[in-house]
Formats: C-alpha cells, sequence, structure tokens
C-alpha cells in the first residue's frame, strides 16, 4: 500500500470529499497541517514516510529529494508553477514530477483586468472617498487610451491580451520564446525588448516562468525605464519582482502603483511598507480563485498521483462522479 503525503492547502479542507478514492485505490495518507507551505524542515520531518505527495508550493529542494529516498517516486504538484520543487534534481534522483498545465489562465487573466480597470477607473478610491463623506471626482481613464505590456507571453500572457484587446488597448509582449505569427497578427500584439516596451507602459503585467533567468526581472534598472504613472502587475511568482527595489520605486514615485498578488515572502509580513501605500493593490496568491477550476485540478492531480504510481485507474472518472 502506497503512503501519500497531502499538503496540497486548497485540497486538504475538504479532504473527505477524496478520502473514499484514496481508499479505493489502496493509498494511505499523511495529512499534516499546512496554512500557506511546507518548508524544507516541516518536509524533511516525514522524510522517508512517504512514496509519494501531492503538494502546493513546497519547496522541495535536492536537499530534500535526496532525504526522502528511496522511498519517494512521484511529486504530483496541485496546479502549474513547480518553481518551488528542483525538478533537475529530481529527474536525476528519477523522482517523476508531474503538475496540471494551464490550470489557471481564466481566472488569473481576470484578475489582471481587473487591476488594470480599477486603477484606470478608480472605483476603489472613490468609493473609499465616499464613505468617509468625501464626495471628490477623481480623474480616471479609459482603457482605450492606455499600453499594457506583458512580460512572459505563455498561456496566461497571451489570455490578458485578448481581453485587452477587446478594450482597445495598444498590446505589447516581451518573451524569450517566439510567439506564433497569427496570434500577433489577429490581436496587433507587437514584441519588444523591455528596454524598447517598458518606456511605452500605462500597465506591466508580469507572467514569466520564474526561473535563474527570470528572477527579479523586474528591479531598479527596469522600474527606472517606466512611465511615472505605470502601474506593475504581478500574479505570477513573487520573486519575479525585487521587492525593496518596487517599494523604493513606489515611495520615491517613480512609478505610479502596483498590483501584488504574490510576494518574496508570504504571507506578506506586518511590517511591510506595501501594506500602508494607497496606490498598491494586494491579495493573498488568490488570483486563481475560481470553484469550477480547483475542482479540475483537485482531481486531475489525483488522477497524475495515480498514473505516476502506475496504479491501475480505468474505473477513476466513475468514481468522481
Amino acid at each position: 500500500m502506497p503512503t501519500v503525503l497531502l499538503t496540497a492547502p486548497y485540497m486538504l479542507p475538504t479532504v473527505n470529499r477524496f478520502i473514499p478514492v484514496f481508499d479505493h485505490y489502496g493509498i494511505e495518507l499523511i495529512q499534516p497541517d499546512v496554512e500557506e507551505r511546507m518548508e524544507e524542515a516541516d518536509i524533511l520531518a516525514y522524510a522517508g514516510q512517504f512514496d509519494a505527495t501531492i503538494c502546493g508550493d513546497d519547496r522541495y529542494s535536492r536537499n530534500v529529494l535526496e532525504a526522502c529516498l528511496p522511498r519517494l517516486k512521484v511529486i504530483s504538484k496541485w496546479g502549474t508553477g513547480i518553481d518551488s520543487i528542483d525538478k533537475k534534481s529530481a529527474n536525476k534522483l528519477g523522482i517523476q514530477v508531474c503538475n496540471t498545465p494551464n490550470a489557471f489562465t481564466l481566472p488569473v487573466a481576470d484578475s489582471v483586468l481587473a487591476y488594470m480597470l480599477a486603477f484606470a477607473r478608480q472605483q476603489i478610491w472613490m468609493d473609499k472617498a465616499i464613505k468617509q463623506g468625501i464626495w471628490q471626482k477623481i480623474p480616471g481613464i479609459s482603457l482605450s487610451e492606455c499600453t499594457v505590456g506583458v512580460i512572459g507571453v505563455g498561456n496566461i500572457g497571451k489570455a490578458i491580451l485578448r481581453r485587452a484587446s477587446a478594450f482597445g488597448m495598444r498590446l505589447l509582449g516581451n518573451d524569450i520564446i517566439p510567439m506564433p505569427p497569427e496570434f500577433l497578427a489577429e490581436y496587433r500584439v507587437e514584441m519588444m525588448t523591455l528596454e524598447e516596451m517598458l518606456p511605452l507602459c500605462d500597465f506591466v503585467s508580469v507572467n514569466c516562468v520564474l526561473d535563474k533567468g527570470s528572477e527579479y526581472i523586474v528591479n531598479q534598472k527596469t522600474l527606472a525605464m517606466m512611465k511615472p504613472n505605470a502601474v506593475v502587475i504581478n500574479t505570477a511568482r513573487g520573486p519575479l519582482i525585487n521587492e525593496a527595489d518596487l517599494i523604493d520605486a513606489l515611495q520615491q514615485k517613480v512609478i505610479g502603483g502596483a498590483a501584488l498578488d504574490v510576494f518574496e515572502v508570504e504571507p506578506l509580513p506586518d511590517d511591510s511598507p506595501l501594506k500602508s501605500m494607497e496606490n498598491v493593490l494586494l491579495a493573498p496568491h488568490n488570483s486563481n480563485s475560481s470553484p469550477a477550476a480547483w475542482e479540475r485540478v483537485h482531481w486531475n492531480t489525483i488522477r497524475n498521483l495515480l498514473h505516476a504510481l502506475e496504479i491501475p485507474c480505468t474505473d477513476f472518472e466513475e468514481m468522481i462522479k
């Protein structure tokens, strides 16, 4: 009977729904208490006790992977991003890593558009003023007057640009991978270097994968290239932005604002200056919020686990009805 360490925060609150399926396939569960993620020390406490894991953004470094051998064979990641897993080391050690590509494209893209609309139309700030007894007509702009630049034109980046196109925005993109010409032509997307793109943008949305090449892609140098009214939006991974540089740029009015769903340290520390800034919108790593999307990911993560463990599951679809 394989033992699975279940630490995915989105599954744990309703784990009783999944237990009959795990029981059916002869899987024993270990269920630690998890708030945001398992750090290295948290996982090491269970090293050697499990054959596979269903995890969130847990820190599976090489040190952790080696400590979990020889039992650990499969890491089934809940969601898309696997930057918290040392995939290269996992491959060398014979540990399979599974995920659900394109899991949250639509809700994340919607979140980015919501942030752009909030800043453009000033709805949040007008609401706050009215409730404080201040009758003030705060100037807004139309998105059709604005330019958006997307750093990382993958599935989510493309979905953002498609939505922005419907608002009549000028669309710019930056990526290390060539884009399909038909996509660029259909939506009139202009691909540029960061040096070319950033000075033109009213909104900069960061949507690239986090790796050694993209870490701190938004930093003092790139922030200095932006317009004084530019708003930086990050719904991808916290370390894509150098938070200290961003805070300084906001305080010095180098840029106009920021909308952040992800942070270098999560939860965001109480003493972060970001929490007291009027021109910053914050969210608790929740741009993937969509019950329908979560449901698909729940079951796909379990399906990936069963396949990787080579457990026959021809009746899986019937089981989850």
